[in-house]
């Protein structure tokens, strides 16, 4: 039986955070910006599997305010992966959402045109939305009054690279949210561990606090 048989409730908005790519760019005698290119394709297969089993939304975690303070290197190649990301998503005929500081030089320039709301009116909408949280922090959001607040509460959350913590990612969004951790680092990405992380759910007791 395959395993998508057994899936009598799907996650509608699913948040991902995709780490270790420096980790997997060091295994590999790499350095840690060359990591980020390595991620891009786990990102559109994802995409895809979450379309294939009926999930409405998916929230990435790019990069964070407080990424920015790393080696100029690094800053560069994960901004520039996270553009490339985009674009390759953008193929996959889904609705596309950027939130971030858009007003900080690390934003780039490419995805402002994405940061645009009123770009999700009803009408327009295809069959998912996938949203991209880009030089995004938790205290830059909540100081810009949750500028966050277009994007809906979160079902799950999946983490790549075995740390078990959110990272200040969509803290309003991911009050009732189920946090399922991956081992494997992001680059490793096969589509078990969505498929694991789908089973998981199953079992959870989902109350939202009733």
């Amino acid at each position: 039986m395959k395993k998508e048989n057994r899936m009598f409730r799907i996650p509608k908005h699913i948040g991902v955070i995709p780490d270790g790519n420096r980790r997997w760019a060091k295994e590999k005698g790499l350095k840690k910006e060359d990591g980020y290119q390595f991620g891009l394709a786990p990102g559109a297969e994802l995409v895809r599997l979450a379309k294939k089993y009926g999930v409405e939304e998916l929230t990435f975690y790019g990069f964070t305010v407080d990424n920015c303070k790393r080696p100029r290197e690094q800053v560069k190649s994960f901004s520039r992966a996270c553009v490339e990301a985009v674009e390759m998503v953008k193929k996959e005929d889904v609705d596309i959402y950027v939130v971030g500081n858009t007003k900080s030089p690390c934003f780039p320039e490419e995805l402002l045109e994405y940061t645009k709301s009123s770009n999700l009116a009803q009408e327009n909408k295809k069959a998912m939305r996938v949203n991209f949280l880009i030089n995004y922090g938790w205290e830059w959001d909540m100081k810009n009054g949750w500028a966050s607040s277009t994007i809906p509460r979160i079902d799950m959350v999946i983490r790549w690279g075995g740390m078990c913590r959110l990272s200040g990612f969509l803290p309003i969004q991911t009050v009732y949210a189920d946090f399922y951790i991956v081992k494997n680092l992001w680059p490793d990405f096969k589509e078990e561990h969505f498929q694991d992380a789908l089973e998981w759910y199953q079992k959870q007791d989902v109350t939202l606090g009733g």
